[in-house]
């Protein structure tokens, strides 16, 4: 598709077990936190058989599962939680939108998190899900990577106050984290945008037209993953008033208000950096319009000095024999000096009339 490295997977039935995504090399792996304001404890290269003697349900868990290769995995972490085939299906299936589905004890979220390609204009995406559930919080990422190395790093640390909250609060943390990346895409696009736009004032290479409608189309695909993402985060904040689900403390929800108000942001940017990348085209084309406006200019000027040159000429290439300049001795030299004056006085004149 493209620059935007998103291949769109193949449609599935709701409940079809498939990953869609392009990560297939990545073995899946499992890390688990359990923590509270006193202690946390780490296990790295987590399995499902240390499901039921690890995870602390007075405590606060927190199982980031990285790759989603392993089907039957992920069918036995769906059994453990009792999450549904429809949820798994949403989570191996990449090509779906962004979206939030709130159960009575259960809140599932996925989020695209976007980041741009370091040798490339390429956007690179990885689908990141959360489900938020009895004390745990279970992440899945597509591949291991370092979205979240920081909010590890305070958790081990103990910075700040994510050992004091729930679950919630680290999910808000996680999903802060992912729209960072949206941050960073757009800084590095609006970077090219200002390449772009400077190209455009030293020449009208077709290639800069082309690379300036591809970053418009990086743009779309950013505007399109991140409504879907405002629209949840209106949800999920306006859910402290329902009953159906009640996982998240009521002194969260500001935390999620201000996600909210991120993607609006971010919204807001993105128009912003279009109307840039149409200023630019526009510039592109007006060049390409003066451009061919001095040619015509150029081309017409040297036909109007031609026309009566030509005109002379043809008069004198005529066939009477009875023409008197003919038989002049001089005539030749008083007809190219006639020429000339000519010339010179016609340059005056478009001279005076600032026409070049």
């Amino acid at each position: 598709m493209r620059k935007i490295k998103y291949k769109k997977g193949r449609k599935l039935q709701h409940i079809t077990l498939e990953y869609t995504g392009s990560h297939k090399e990545h073995q899946t792996e499992m890390q688990l936190f359990v923590y509270d304001d006193n202690d946390v404890v780490e296990y790295d290269k987590f399995t499902v058989l240390a499901l039921n003697t690890c995870i602390d349900y007075n405590k606060n868990n927190w199982l980031n599962v990285h790759g989603l290769n392993n089907i039957d995995l992920l069918k036995t972490i769906g059994s453990h939680f009792k999450l549904d085939d429809f949820l798994l299906a949403d989570i191996l299936n990449t090509a779906k939108r962004t979206k939030l589905e709130e159960q009575k004890d259960i809140l599932f979220f996925n989020i695209k998190s976007l980041l741009p390609s370091e040798y490339s204009d390429n956007i690179s995406v990885e689908q990141i899900s959360f489900i938020l559930k009895d004390g745990i919080l279970i992440s899945f990422q597509e591949k291991r990577s370092d979205f979240f190395t920081h909010i590890r790093e305070r958790l081990r640390t103990h910075a700040g106050i994510v050992r004091t909250k729930k679950v919630d609060y680290l999910l808000y943390l996680l999903l802060d984290a992912v729209m960072e990346n949206f941050y960073i895409t757009i800084e590095d696009e609006e970077d090219k945008i200002e390449e772009l736009i400077n190209l455009t004032k030293k020449g009208a290479d077709p290639v800069i037209l082309e690379k300036i409608e591809n970053h418009r189309d990086n743009f779309n695909f950013l505007k399109r993953s991140i409504v879907p993402l405002r629209d949840s985060l209106y949800y999920l904040k306006t859910i402290k008033d329902d009953d159906t689900y009640n996982g998240i403390q009521k002194e969260t929800f500001s935390f999620f208000i201000r996600l909210h108000q991120k993607s609006l942001e971010l919204l807001e940017q993105i128009e912003s950096d279009m109307s840039s990348l149409e200023s630019a085209s526009n510039f592109y084309f007006s060049e390409q319009s003066r451009k061919m406006n001095e040619i015509m200019k150029t081309l017409t000027i040297i036909s109007a000095i031609f026309i009566p040159l030509t005109f002379i000429v043809g008069v004198y290439g005529m066939n009477f024999d009875y023409m008197p300049e003919l038989r002049a001795k001089n005539g030749y030299f008083i007809v190219m000096g006639a020429m000339f004056l000519l010339v010179i006085a016609l340059i005056i004149y478009f001279k005076k009339r600032r026409w070049f």
